[in-house]
């Protein structure tokens, strides 16, 4: 990188979040730097690890299936899961509802606006025991994106 590089923006992280987040940034016409203690081998964080699976709520792929999903019981199962039941749990609770309405509403369209196309199936992450009421969810989640994965930016 040129010494005299002026990065508008500094990202920590470059898993999905930081590269979601500089790829809006650059689109705007600023320079982004990100930064991350990982190799560039592993950019992309967990996303690595779980083929880049996306989490969506009541998705085409759900319907057709007959998978029945909502915002309600997707936070039904994450309460199961992170409980939210300390007064400084507030802003934990704060994102993962905003979250949770992305992830419902409009995700889908955000993701299908850059050209991704996600399999056909839904799986399993974080299976839990079909009740919605403990640890885990309730139905499958786990969208993949279908086709040929892209392993350098």
């Amino acid at each position: 990188m040129d010494a005299t590089f002026q990065a508008d923006v500094i990202i920590v992280g470059t898993g999905l979040a930081g590269l979601t987040a500089a790829m809006e940034i650059t689109n705007a016409g600023k320079k982004v730097l990100l930064l991350d203690q990982e190799t560039e081998e592993n950019i992309g964080g967990q996303a690595f690890w779980s083929f880049g699976g996306l989490f969506l709520i009541n998705s085409p792929q759900q319907r057709r299936m007959g998978i029945k999903d909502s915002y309600e019981l997707a936070l039904q199962d994450w309460k199961g899961t992170a409980g939210f039941d300390r007064e400084e749990d507030y802003w934990s609770r704060q994102w993962a509802q905003a979250y949770l309405k992305f992830a419902a509403y409009e995700k889908y369209n955000y993701v299908s606006k850059l050209g991704i196309k996600l399999m056909f199936m839904v799986g399993w992450a974080e299976r839990g025991d079909g009740l919605a009421t403990g640890h885990g969810n309730s139905v499958p989640r786990f969208h993949v994106k279908a086709g040929k994965y892209i392993a350098a930016l």
